[in-house]
């Protein structure tokens, strides 16, 4: 048993066993890059198909998490994360015994949804489960989990594909996650704490924000994952333009619900929080930077300089060991120092770009993996530093009455940014390169990718320093110390945060 004022005794047991969820959903976001001309040889994938199963997954994924995170509050993290994680393995195995193209884009979009459902609960039982001097660590382990995952899919992916070439094959890299995933669901039950959801809260989800803000981001991601490979026709321009309405309409509706004192899908009070609506900027541009390059590089790597999967794999592996290096250490700097943190990881990111650029303007044609080793490891260096950080600046803030919804607009905020980044500096790598072929056509197309990356990093270079702010925190320190209220209590303005920082036990424990 554990009590009101006692801390959750295996929290940073249940810590490994929550992340390595989270390390599937990010693995499975971009393994598939590495895999793509291998579905295309040996399942037979047209572009169109392939487009879905790269981009399918991440649409349905980034699209669902705010819902996610708000069933978690609903009903309780632990029963969306276990629910989540079972679903995840079984639209795994659905991947991997897929028999066509259309089969695999389905399984495609369901592994996303049922990603959205579990991935936001880890967020929220971190904030929920570990006091706030402990929660900066723990954060910093998420963020550091988040782009592992990512680096991973590239290096664990080449390896599997050619560890399975003589079998399994593409299989491979989707069936991985059935015993993963089951381990994660039998290690979770008995690990993650049992916290039961308030009867004011069960039967309260919000249909219309729970439909109109998935629509919109459709409405946005869709044409700009596609348009570029269809030639952008009238439907795309026509889907991205109703996007801005739609959204605009659900977010009013969701003040409207705030202000009768109901519970909306989006908890609007978070953005009063300086640091939470400005660590949402910096998030956006370093996410969409950092695995937009990640994407052009390998096509580089693969098509311009005819690496097999798994030497493109290993060529990540520096770019993946620099960011793991920088993560653990960023980790250890104190909570009062990780909005230095992030501007510090920026700019060295920044000074990464700034060379590969020098590199591919000095010989395109004669780049080489060994070439673009140097500014791949500043790139790994400057991310690994700034994304766990940033996670820790943007949730420390945040209470754990709303940690769920925080956590799903982050992840959405992340992964939005992740996909349009890749789709639309894609299609930039793909309109530069035009029939091109060979080490130089790459390269140059590469050097546009960059160019732009750069620009989005000294944007998020410039964000982070608000961050730096102190009154950035101040809204949390204006509220007076309070009853904590039940969960599933509607909460106006900031008195959840004032609440958790006061009794950060209070929203913790149950029996295990």
């Amino acid at each position: 048993m554990t009590t009101e004022t006692t801390p959750y005794a295996r929290r940073w047991l249940m810590l490994p066993v929550v992340l390595a969820a989270l390390f599937m959903a990010q693995f499975d976001l971009y393994v598939v890059n590495v895999a793509a001309p291998t579905l295309q040889r040996q399942l037979g994938a047209g572009p169109v198909a392939l487009e879905l199963i790269v981009a399918g997954y991440a649409f349905t994924y980034a699209s669902g998490l705010i819902t996610g995170g708000r069933l978690g509050d609903l009903f309780g993290s632990r029963v969306m994360f276990l629910g989540g994680a079972l679903a995840f393995t079984l639209a795994s195995l659905l991947c991997g015994i897929a028999q066509s193209p259309d089969q695999l884009v389905v399984a495609r979009l369901l592994q996303g949804v049922t990603g959205a459902a579990m991935v936001p609960q880890v967020l929220a039982l971190i904030t929920g489960v570990f006091s706030p001097a402990e929660r900066p660590r723990a954060l910093a382990w998420f963020g550091f989990t988040v782009g592992v995952g990512a680096v991973a899919g590239q290096v664990l992916g080449g390896m599997l594909l050619q560890a399975g070439s003589s079998g399994l094959g593409w299989r491979a890299i989707f069936l991985v996650n059935v015993p993963a995933g089951l381990l994660t669901f039998a290690l979770a039950h008995r690990l993650v704490p049992k916290r039961a959801a308030s009867s004011a809260a069960r039967g309260t989800l919000d249909p219309v924000g729970a439909i109109g803000i998935p629509a919109g981001l459709a409405l946005a991601l869709v044409p700009m994952m596609l348009g570029a490979a269809k030639g952008w026709p009238l439907w795309t321009w026509l889907c991205l333009a109703a996007s801005v309405p739609v959204l605009a309409a659900t977010l009013g509706w969701e003040r409207k619900l705030a202000r009768q004192g109901r519970r909306p899908l989006l908890d609007l009070s978070l953005f009063r929080i300086r640091s939470f609506h400005r660590g949402l900027v910096v998030s956006g541009a370093v996410f969409g930077a950092f695995f937009s390059f990640m994407f052009a590089l390998t096509l580089v790597l693969q098509s311009g300089l005819g690496l097999s999967p798994l030497a493109a794999g290993f060529s990540f592996a520096p770019l993946g060991l620099a960011f793991a290096g920088a993560s653990m250490a960023a980790r250890r700097i104190p909570p009062a120092r990780a909005a230095r943190t992030v501007l510090g990881g920026t700019l060295v990111a920044a000074t990464g770009l700034i060379v590969l650029l020098a590199e591919v303007a000095w010989a395109p044609d004669d780049i080489s993996a060994l070439r673009l080793l140097p500014p791949m490891i500043l790139i790994g260096l400057g991310n690994g530093l700034a994304v766990p950080a940033l996670t820790g600046a943007v949730l420390t803030g945040v209470g754990p009455g709303q940690a769920g919804s925080a956590a799903g607009v982050l992840t959405t905020a992340q992964q939005f940014a992740s996909a349009a980044g890749v789709a639309l500096l894609g299609s930039v790598f793909f309109s530069v390169l035009g029939s091109g072929e060979g080490p130089g056509a790459y390269a140059i197309a590469l050097r546009w990718v960059a160019g732009i990356g750069l620009v989005l990093v000294l944007i998020a270079a410039a964000a982070s320093r608000a961050l730096l702010r102190p009154e950035a925190d101040a809204t949390a320190k204006e509220v007076p110390a309070a009853k904590a209220p039940a969960e599933g209590t509607p909460v106006k303005g900031n008195a959840a945060e004032g609440v958790a920082e006061k009794n950060p036990s209070k929203k913790i424990l149950g029996k295990v």
